[in-house]
Formats: structure tokens, sequence, C-alpha cells
């Protein structure tokens, strides 16, 4: 039995491993805030909300067919929830049997093999009865296939063939073993028979002639008793094995269940916080890899609104056809929050989810990356800059065709000169590789250098600023400026007051 739930031809390998930035993107765009929502404290949502959402698709059908199963899951939570909450006592149950399956001895490894497969036989049951009552509602290709796999696998005919195995596993009437002769007149080759079932009344029996010759160990003979143990453990072990096998195989089933409907519990605990705070959530449209789409109305920083009461402000952009934004203006107008924003939608598009926005579509991106800038060295074993070349090298051996690079204030740890220089270079390097670039900056030379060769595929934008000195965190359109307006900041922090009420004086 297969789950398919994640992907239309093979399971989620839980084993996966993440990017070899992982820890970068984690701290750059503050995906914790993300995994522990998803997960509500439960340790193994974590886990695999962590190894999902890192571990992208790259084509778009993927991206749909695992839109298509959380839709599903949105319309009906309460049933997705159950099949989970019986995979996770699936799981807890077979952990109480767990010391049979390590035993040497065939009759411990059979004794417990036998309880996990009725426990098993329950347990399937009770997934067919879900899937028999809530099959209907389902409509996307992945549930469709899976409740049509329930319906075609356990049927009744298959849990009446458990329970008669089951029953003349319990062998309550003594085992019946065959074997031969083998070298030096030693048996070989036992193999455990089905019980005879003799269908004749008492007096018949007792009368009739043997079928067989038999004897009787005595009560005593504790080295006849040793013997026919060993006998019935040779008889029973291929068959023990056999059995713990299937038991295993099951358990694999809902193991698989588990890890692929946890991604969709994770997400369920997310929609429901952002519905609740009411953040708009869609379901992006992916394109091609090779495509210049990038264009959302409303896209917000999910993290940041988490992390605080009221909602966030979303951003709109039409960025279809362009490889590069460059994103300039006011200090602490947003500009980070914007940036982060894009990676996070990224993101969450590319592992099946929805996003923050009222509406999102993007091409896939091959691989994800990020420069932002970063404290200063406090060990002294290298100087910011020299730190910042090491990391943009690091992504240079990476990188590739049709990736993302996100850049927040790289190479300002030089003079105006020089880290322009560096940016620009830089920029144009990855721009001739088919790279996409969003670059938040206060570099005025290089943004200004980029805007004056007034390239088609490029789009500037900058950070609103009202016109009394204060921050909407609004990114709009609009051409780089000389001043990033930190003079607003210094007189709100040193003067408390802000440009309009100095204008007023």
């Amino acid at each position: 039995m297969k789950v398919f739930l994640m992907n239309r031809s093979r399971d989620f390998d839980p084993g996966y491993e993440p990017p070899p930035n992982a820890q970068t993107l984690i701290q750059d765009l503050e995906l914790n805030t993300l995994f522990d929502t998803m997960a509500m404290g439960d340790p193994f949502l974590l886990e695999i909300a962590r190894k999902v959402v890192l571990s992208s698709l790259k084509d778009e059908p993927a991206v749909l067919y695992r839109q298509d199963v959380l839709k599903d899951c949105l319309e009906h939570p309460s049933v997705v929830k159950d099949i989970y909450g019986l995979a996770v006592e699936t799981i807890d149950s077979r952990k109480r049997h767990w010391w049979g399956f390590t035993s040497r001895f065939p009759d411990s490894i059979l004794y417990s093999a036998r309880e996990v497969m009725d426990m098993l036989a329950v347990m399937l049951k009770k997934l067919r009865s879900i899937a028999d009552e809530h099959a209907q509602g389902f409509k996307s290709e992945g549930f469709s296939r899976f409740f049509a796999m329930i319906a075609r696998e356990l049927q009744d005919d298959y849990f009446a063939s458990i329970q008669e195995h089951l029953r003349e596993l319990k062998c309550k009437d003594g085992v019946l073993v065959s074997a031969e002769l083998g070298i030096g007149n030693k048996g070989a080759g036992h193999t455990l028979r089905k019980p005879l079932h003799n269908e004749q009344g008492w007096m018949k029996r007792v009368f009739s002639k043997p079928a067989a010759y038999t004897f009787c160990i005595s009560n005593r003979d504790e080295a006849g008793a040793q013997a026919m143990s060993e006998l019935r453990a040779r008889g029973i072990n291929l068959v023990a094995d056999a059995l713990a096998r299937s038991a295993d195989h099951i358990l694999g089933f809902f193991n698989t269940l588990r890890t692929e409907l946890a991604f969709y519990v994770a997400c369920l605990n997310l929609y429901g916080r952002l519905v609740q705070k009411g953040e708009p959530v869609s379901f992006p449209a992916p394109f091609p890899s090779g495509d210049r789409i990038h264009s959302f109305k409303g896209l917000y920083d999910v993290c940041l609104s988490l992390n605080m009461e009221q909602r966030a402000v979303g951003n709109d952009m039409n960025g279809d056809g362009k490889d590069l934004a460059i994103i300039t203006g006011a200090n602490r107008g947003g500009k980070s929050t914007f940036l982060r924003s894009i990676g996070l939608a990224q993101l969450m598009m590319q592992c099946g989810m929805f996003v923050p926005a009222e509406s999102f579509r993007s091409n896939i991106c091959d691989g994800l990356f990020t420069h932002y800038k970063r404290e200063e060295d406090h060990t002294m074993k290298s100087g910011k800059f020299d730190e910042e070349l090491g990391r943009m090298s690091d992504i240079a051996d990476s990188v590739r065709t049709n990736s993302l690079v996100l850049f927040n204030e790289s190479f300002a740890a030089t003079n105006e000169r020089e880290g322009s220089e560096i940016a620009g270079q830089i920029t144009s390097a990855l721009l001739d590789k088919q790279i996409k670039v969003f670059y938040v900056t206060h570099l005025y030379d290089f943004a200004d250098r980029f805007c004056g060769k007034k390239r088609e595929n490029a789009i500037f934008l900058r950070a609103e600023r009202e016109t009394d000195g204060g921050r909407s965190f609004r990114i709009l359109e609009g051409d780089p400026q000389q001043t990033s307006y930190g003079e607003d900041l210094y007189y709100t922090i040193f003067d408390g007051g802000s440009a309009k009420s100095r204008a007023a004086q």
C-alpha cells in the first residue's frame, strides 16, 4: 500500500537532507517563527515542517499536485486530523509490543507479531470506515487515489483472511510440523503445516484406525521436552518471521501516512492562525523556471505578522519579465521586511503551500540564496567586508541558472564607491547567468548606475516616506534617491519629534 499524498509517484523521504545553505535561510528569513507556528509545540510536526519547507519542489506540476491535496485538507480539516490521529495511535500502540520483535525465540516473535497484526487489523478497519464515509468529499488526485487504494485493498474478505490466519497461528491445538531426513539422519526442512480439521465425531475418532503412529513424552522427560520445544521452534520460525515482516510492512504504511499528513496538519495550524488574525492567504500560480514571472498583490511578511498582534502591511508588485529588482528608500521603511516576504513566499510556494498574499504568481527557482548583512565578527578572525566576500564566494559555488538571490544591504561595509563597484559587478555576473536578483541597498551609485541603463528587465522600488517623515512600510515603484532620510530617525530617536513637527516650528 502506498500513500502518495506528497508526490504523485513516490513517498516523501523523511531522511532528505536540506540544502547546504539551510541554516542561512533559516536565519535570514526568520523561518523558525514559521516552523514553530506550524508545529504548535509538536516536535514531530516541527521536524517535518522544516524538512518539507526547505526541500523545494522543482517543477510546477509537482507544486500543483501538492496544492490540490492541501486544498482538500482545508476543506475537510477534521477528517484529515482524524486520519493523522489514527496513524499516530497505531504507531504508539506498536511500541507496546516492541519487545517480542527483538527476541531470538520464534515463539516470542510469533506472539508479538500476532498481537501487533490483531491491533493493525482494527486500525485498518477504522481507516476504511473513514474512507467509506468521507471519500466522496475529496477532489484532489492525491486523496482520490489514496481512498481508492483503501477501498480496493481493504475489503471484507481481506479482514476475514487475516482473522482466520491469526486464529490458526494461536496454535491452541498444538502445531503440525513436517520434516525430512537430512545429512546424518538429522531432521531438515522443518515446515509448519495447516492443522488437520477432523470432522468426525468422538466415537469414530476413538474406534477408528489411527492414520499415523504417535508417541507421548513423559512429563519427567526434560530432554524430550527440550527436543520437542526445539522442533516446534524450527517449525514456526519461518511463519513467525513472515508474520513479523507483514506487520512491519503495514506499520511502514502507517509511518508514511503519519509523515505525509504531518505536513498538511502543520499547514492547517498555520492557516488557522493567519485566518484568525484576518490575514489574507492564497494559493500561488507557479510557472516554469525559465520564465520570468513575479507578480503579487498584498504580499506580507508572514513571520512578522505572527510576531505581532496587528496585521502586517502588504505590498503589490508587477515584476513579470524582470530579472532584477533594486529596492531603495527611507531607513526603516520596510525594505528588509519586503525582501524577507519575497523569500518566504517563494519557499512556501515551492513546497506546495498557500502564500501570505491576496494573490501571488512566480516562476519556480532552482535554488534560493540570501546574502544579508551581519554583525561585526567579535572574534576578530576577519573583517566585516572579508566576511561578506567569503559568504558571496560560497553562494557563487552553489548558485545555478534560474536561481533567486536576495541581497540585503550587502557590501556596505566599505566605502560607497568601492561597495557600489563590487555590488554592480556581482549583480551583472548573476544576471548574465540568468539568475534573478532582488537587492535592498543604500548604495546610491550602484542603484543609479543600473537605473541609468534603462534595462527593460529591471524594476526599481522605493520605500515610501510620508510628508511628515513617517513610514507607511509600503514599497512602491520609484527611481533611487540620494538620501535615505536618516535625519528622520535622528530626530525621532534623539529629539522626540518628526519632520512634520519641525516644519511647523
